[in-house]
């Protein structure tokens, strides 16, 4: 069967490579042709522009920016390190037609070749309306344009601060329409409104007026914000569309103008802000009333409350003036009373008079009343009632006896009642614990017991089973026709002691 290897070259056959003589092709080691062709790429292509479509946008954690450009057959991979990425003066987004300007290297590791971009621009003012577009409707669909988040402008504000670049002409317009129509307390925050960085100054700025306190700062709180700058293109003003400024102005807590470029000129600060105005003259116009205006109008208003105060006085008094026409006089009120008075005043006299006789009239029925034989028979009836109701020594002492010998009865009887006192004859109290022992069964229950005498307490125990001699005589037959009730002995031998000492009283 016919090998592989016979058919090919006498070269190819051999196992081991040789260098042979007059050989002007070494062999290259990878690195060192991957050395060769960036060597030649980046001497041939130092400085390149490209035009294409950004795709596949990425930033790394290290801040380098990794993305690829397109057109209709080709794709380049493209490379923009972190310092260049933050100048930037836009966000790249896939999508976006761009120009770049940097050189042409190659990534050995992925044998391929690369772009490192040094600049970008946006390829045209179509691409950046594209861009600007773009973010509008992001930012409105957030919600940051709505009308509800506009707020009114203060009326006469204290204090304006302005957010201006301090060497251009739209500060200086600003403070001499200030100064015509109303003089205010102007502060200047000074930025750039164009090229690298503007944005995040201008958004530091908004911020800074809004995070300032409200009483007792260094430095006053302005009541009006507006974010000014001059006309120009579209790309000079396109730091008022960036998103940074954009967030700033819809999250001031102080009411914002936002006067950028001339009439025609719209830019998405507009949209945040609470007012847009065409000009910075003419946000100043917006800010302030006209101060000769408002004394006028204060005047007029003035004259037309007092005019309306006097309007009321006279129709009042003239109401009042009527009114009083309807009303009686005081003599007309006072006539039925003085004649009431007069009246009254005769018949008291002629009462006092009546009153006084009838009380002389009664004073000599009294008199004659009061005659001393009467008055001694008085005398008499009364002294005998108080000697009926004297009291007698006999019935005082009579009651002391009867109450003394109640006394006497009682304490004999509480005498008799003394659990204690029937010691002393042979008596003598069973009790287990706090428990009082009437009865045998009681007893041969509790097992242990204590006995108390006259003289002291005893522990005992109960026996079991063993009735003591002589226990039957000493309960008393039950009488004929009725059976006696079982009591114990103890309340028995009490009754006994009762009977005894009944006996003996």
């Amino acid at each position: 069967m016919p090998s592989y290897f016979d058919d090919a070259p006498e070269a190819s056959g051999r196992l081991l490579a040789e260098e042979r003589s007059g050989d002007n092709a070494p062999a290259l080691s990878v690195s060192e042709l991957s050395g060769m062709l960036k060597r030649m790429v980046e001497d041939r292509f130092g400085h390149v522009r490209l035009r294409g479509e950004i795709s596949g946008f990425k930033r790394a954690a290290s801040g380098h920016v990794y993305l690829a450009l397109k057109d209709e057959s080709a794709v380049i991979d493209g490379v923009m390190w972190k310092g260049t990425a933050g100048r930037l003066a836009f966000r790249p987004e896939d999508g976006l037609e761009v120009i770049v300007t940097g050189k042409l290297t190659t990534y050995p590791g992925r044998s391929k070749y690369q772009i490192v971009i040094e600049q970008m621009e946006l390829a045209g003012e179509g691409a950046l309306m594209q861009l600007l577009e773009r973010l509008k409707k992001q930012l409105a669909a957030e919600g940051l344009f709505a009308p509800e988040r506009k707020r009114p402008l203060p009326v006469l504000p204290r204090i304006i601060g302005v957010v201006t670049s301090p060497t251009g002409a739209v500060i200086r317009d600003i403070l001499h329409r200030l100064a015509d129509r109303c003089p205010t307390h102007v502060l200047l925050w000074p930025v750039l409104v164009q090229g690298e960085g503007a944005a995040k100054q201008i958004a530091a700025a908004v911020r800074g007026f809004s995070a300032l306190p409200e009483s007792g700062g260094p430095v006053p709180r302005p009541d009006l914000v507006i974010v000014a700058r001059g006309g120009g293109s579209i790309e000079d003003l396109w730091s008022f569309n960036e998103e940074v400024v954009v967030r700033a102005v819809a999250d001031c807590s102080i009411p914002v103008i936002s006067a950028v470029g001339h009439e025609t000129d719209t830019t998405l600060c507009d949209y945040a802000a609470d007012v847009r105005a065409p000009t910075p003259t003419a946000a100043a116009e917006m800010a302030v009333p006209v101060r000769s205006e408002l004394l006028a109008g204060l005047a007029d208003l003035g004259l037309r409350g007092a005019r309306a105060v006097r309007r009321q006085v006279d129709h009042r008094r003239e109401r009042l003036m009527m009114t009083a026409r309807l009303l009686p006089t005081p003599e007309t009120l006072l006539a039925p009373q003085r004649q009431r008075s007069d009246d009254l005043g005769e018949r008291l006299g002629r009462g006092l008079r009546q009153r006084l006789t009838l009380a002389w009239r009664h004073l000599a029925d009294a008199g004659g009343a009061l005659r001393l034989p009467l008055l001694r028979q008085r005398v008499g009836r009364e002294r005998m009632r108080l000697d009926a109701v004297r009291l007698r020594p006999d019935l005082v002492t009579r009651g002391i006896v009867q109450r003394q010998e109640r006394l006497e009865a009682t304490w004999r009887l509480a005498l008799s009642l003394d659990p204690r006192r029937p010691l002393s004859k042979g008596f003598a109290l069973v009790t287990a614990g706090d428990r009082v022992i009437t009865s045998a069964t009681a007893a041969r229950e509790a097992g242990h017991m204590t006995l108390t005498f006259h003289d002291g307490p005893i522990s005992v125990s109960a026996g079991f089973g063993v009735e003591p001699e002589g226990a039957k005589g000493l309960s008393s037959p039950p009488r004929k026709g009725r059976r006696a009730p079982e009591e114990p002995a103890a309340r028995q031998a009490q009754q006994d002691l009762f009977a005894a000492r009944d006996e003996k009283l």
